[in-house]
């Protein structure tokens, strides 16, 4: 089973590999066969009960409301969707139409990472509260005229018994897959690994993550990696080299050879990766290995990025666990920054000579780049990406393990100044920028990702009994 797990691991790195740069991947490159959300679910699928509620001839939506064929109308949208569904195993999928019925499920709801309930008609209060006493993470999804039970999950949430429900009221049946979002998320971070290359390793921190998230931390020594490193045939780390020149605008201060090191690098590390079988590396390469590597890591953060993994600067261990979230919740990757102020736009500046070209994700379009030196070392390989003007995003940073601080905006420049780190992106923020720095607290770095993601980190932190902080009001 383990060897199976690793080579499929490895195939599927190696065919999401080539594509990570978009038009400069060999043309015989495949995709994997199943559109995973990211790595970290292929060690093991979500578990999903997903439970349908209804009683017989109830009077909202209509007395003559058919619930098996209700049921059906639902599950064709779920085929529909199977791609956003395609790490989820829904271990029950049962129409339950009275409280008794739900014992029947109770092993398999007990050992589900969480529950998705589909309102189909009136009536089903008890049924509810009856699969609330499970606790597990719970999401229901309610249509109109499912019912009048609305009127009460409010006053339900903040009870006891609904400390793990939650709800999405919608008639737009995309928001199903939304729904499983801070369930995968929380699986993401149980079964995330997180790799470590440092001379200090951080075993305090680690293990109060592994005893709260379950998140598994492993601290690897330089000499394993220069092993590793020395195995890869320079034929390799040459061709990998190329895609990334071909697919540059240009190339600047870097040298060929510098880049075909930090290639080499890059393809060590994805082994590396690959032989621990975990989902997320971490390199202390501005502490104990600054110069102690063949190459930066810069190149290798935005190549597992691409690929669905996690590439994570300085050792950052808040923004690798925030990656994994983000990546749990939407299928994104974060770009870490070192923010600066602008005031008199209500905007921030975030910063980072690693930029991520597909921040949409493995299978979105890259953004344009260019390779650049570390502008603070002036040394180095680089890649300066060029994100999305418009876009709407994220910035969040898990902070210990008791709190989530994040701020929303949207993207309104990409600065190219040769000042602060390569890749920036000015954002508009969404409230005062005044009570933003004034209520900044816990370091520098903030985890940036696509989209507004407050309501998934609502639910997410609902679920985890974390504190969430917008920090801009």
């Amino acid at each position: 089973m383990r060897q199976t797990r690793r080579t499929f691991l490895r195939q599927t790195a190696m065919a999401v590999a080539a594509s990570a740069l978009g038009s400069s991947a060999p043309s015989s490159a495949s995709q994997p066969k199943t559109a995973l959300i990211s790595p970290s679910c292929r060690r093991s699928k979500v578990k999903i009960a997903k439970l349908y509620l209804g009683t017989p001839k109830a009077h909202w939506p209509t007395p003559l409301l058919d619930l098996k064929a209700e049921r059906q109308r639902y599950e064709k949208e779920f085929a529909k969707m199977k791609d956003e569904f395609a790490d989820v195993d829904f271990v029950v999928n049962e129409l339950v139409t009275s409280p008794e019925q739900v014992a029947q499920f109770a092993e398999r709801l007990k050992d589900a990472d969480g529950i998705l309930l589909i309102h189909l008609s009136m009536g089903i209060g008890n049924i509810l509260r009856e699969i609330l006493k499970f606790q597990r993470p719970t999401m229901l999804f309610a249509a109109p005229y499912s019912g009048h039970e609305w009127s009460w999950f409010g006053q339900l949430r903040n009870q006891p018994e609904g400390a793990l429900f939650d709800c999405i009221l919608s008639s737009d049946l995309s928001q199903l897959a939304v729904a499983i979002r801070p369930i995968r998320a929380i699986h993401h971070l149980r079964e995330a690994k997180i790799l470590d290359v440092m001379a200090r390793p951080q075993t305090a921190y680690a293990q109060e993550v592994k005893e709260r998230f379950g998140t598994e931390y492993k601290a690897i020594d330089r000499e394993r990696v220069l092993k590793i490193y020395e195995k890869i045939p320079d034929s390799e780390a040459i061709a990998e080299a190329q895609r990334w020149i071909s697919g540059a605008e240009k190339v600047v201060e870097p040298s060929r050879d510098e880049i075909i090191r930090s290639c080499k690098l890059a393809l060590a590390l994805q082994r590396l990766l690959d032989e621990e079988e975990a989902t997320v590396l971490m390199v202390d390469c501005y502490g104990t290995m600054w110069r102690q590597l063949p190459a930066y890591p810069c190149i290798s953060h935005c190549r597992m990025n691409n690929l669905g993994f996690g590439g994570i600067c300085e050792s950052d261990f808040q923004s690798a666990l925030t990656h994994i979230i983000f990546q749990g919740l939407v299928g994104r990757p974060g770009f870490i920054s070192d923010p600066t102020i602008d005031a008199s736009k209500n905007c921030i500046i975030l910063a980072h000579c690693m930029g991520t070209t597909k921040m949409d994700g493995p299978k979105g379009k890259p953004h344009r780049y260019r390779l650049r030196s570390i502008m603070e070392r002036q040394e180095g390989a680089v890649v300066q990406v060029f994100m999305r003007v418009g876009q709407k995003v994220t910035q969040a940073i898990l902070l210990g393990t008791k709190e989530i601080r994040y701020f929303t905006g949207t993207i309104v420049d990409t600065p190219d100044v040769d000042r602060g780190c390569r890749t920036k992106i000015a954002v508009r923020v969404d409230g005062d920028i005044e009570k933003l720095w004034q209520n900044w607290a816990g370091g520098l770095h903030r985890v940036t990702c696509y989209g507004d993601l407050t309501q998934d980190l609502k639910r997410f932190c609902r679920f985890m009994k974390l504190e969430l902080i917008n920090e801009a009001v």
